[in-house]
């Protein structure tokens, strides 16, 4: 068995869990914010407020990072992990904010289901998030988000049919896609945020 050095720095597992609980919070509040036109001004301000809390935190793993002298595991990839879980949060909030500065009303059924997605992703990572510590049981997490990453790529393919379809005007087509590709550049970090946890375990094994 291999010789492994203690980290005298375990403050990183906190601060990516922190994260992703943020992401948890913001996934529910875009899920309200799709169905609940009345208040879109108000929960669109409120993810900008979780967007920032989410740059404050990712902020501070790069502060901690400078300023540690033995980390975890790799310094590269506690930048990577910071980074990808913050590339979640920004293009959630883009999506919200694009719907509210295009005036947009009722969404496709699809986008509901694009944010479903999200959602199971966000608690997926949560979960996983604590277990980095130990380096264990995370194989059946980003086994998960790559199933629902696969699953939101195809979902965005049929909403891009439905918007080629007819349905809808061009000038509707341009601000519908808009949003539709930032809830898949969502999905896409969520899978980045995988791949990186699954590179860490690769090494730590």
């Amino acid at each position: 068995m291999p010789f492994s050095l203690t980290p005298k720095d375990s403050s990183f597992y906190d601060m990516f869990t922190a994260s992703a609980v943020n992401l948890v919070e913001a996934t529910g509040v875009l899920g309200d914010f799709l169905h609940d036109h009345l208040r879109r001004d108000e929960l669109a301000r409120t993810l900008r407020d979780l967007e920032h809390k989410g740059d404050n935190a990712t902020h501070a793993v790069f502060r901690q990072l400078n300023s540690s002298f033995v980390t975890p595991f790799d310094r590269e990839d506690i930048y990577a992990l910071a980074s990808d879980l913050d590339d979640v949060m920004d293009a959630i909030e883009a999506a919200a904010d694009l719907v509210v500065l295009t005036g947009l009303g009722t969404l496709p059924a699809e986008m509901g289901q694009q944010v479903a997605l999200l959602q199971r992703c966000a608690q997926v990572t949560a979960d996983a998030m604590p277990r980095l510590k130990a380096m264990k049981g995370l194989s059946d997490y980003w086994i998960e988000v790559n199933s629902l990453e696969n699953e939101a790529d195809k979902l965005y393919r049929r909403l891009l049919s439905r918007l080629y379809s007819g349905e809808f005007d061009a000038l509707e087509i341009l601000k519908l896609k808009e949003v539709a590709d930032q809830l898949e550049e969502a999905a896409d970090a969520f899978e980045h945020v995988a791949n990186v946890v699954e590179t860490i375990a690769v090494k730590e094994s």
